[in-house]
């Protein structure tokens, strides 16, 4: 596997977008990814391999904090590490930006996703009651300190 993790680019947006129906239960638009796409205040990631988009990391950032939008890896390409890349990629364009905190939150339920970003310093810092739709479910508020 010869991935490679750069900057969305507009022509990615329809297949990120068919990424995000395999993977969430309330999927986001083209029209929201393209709203996401990366400048001054967004860091949004593909991995790529062969030409074909396997997955993505989308972070919006407001002073000196970045909050993790989505992150999503194809269904047929997940246990591969890609995940773990895109995450550690966005980590040092976090570090590079200069911010305090890098924060996201996770399904409950979601054990492989709490995992691999407790492998990457994430702590759990709160709790969002019902937070989740389809099915209904708490989120966990996990928090990575920079500083």
């Amino acid at each position: 596997m010869a991935l490679l993790i750069r900057d969305v680019r507009p022509e990615d947006l329809d297949r990120i977008e068919e990424l995000e129906t395999a993977c969430f239960s309330v999927p986001w638009t083209n029209s929201m990814l393209a709203g996401q796409l990366p400048d001054e205040r967004h860091v949004f990631l593909a991995a790529e391999d062969a030409g074909l988009v396997l997955g993505y990391v989308g972070m919006m950032t407001v002073l000196d904090e970045g909050y993790i939008s989505n992150v999503a890896v194809s269904p047929e390409a997940r246990r591969r590490g890609i995940g773990g890349m895109l995450i550690e990629e966005l980590l040092k364009r976090a570090k590079a930006r200069d911010l305090s905190f890098v924060t996201l939150e996770v399904r409950e339920s979601n054990h492989p996703a709490i995992a691999l970003y407790s492998g990457f310093g994430f702590k759990r810092v709160g709790l969002r009651k019902n937070y989740y739709d389809s099915p209904r479910e708490n989120a966990i508020l996990m928090t990575c300190f920079l500083k």
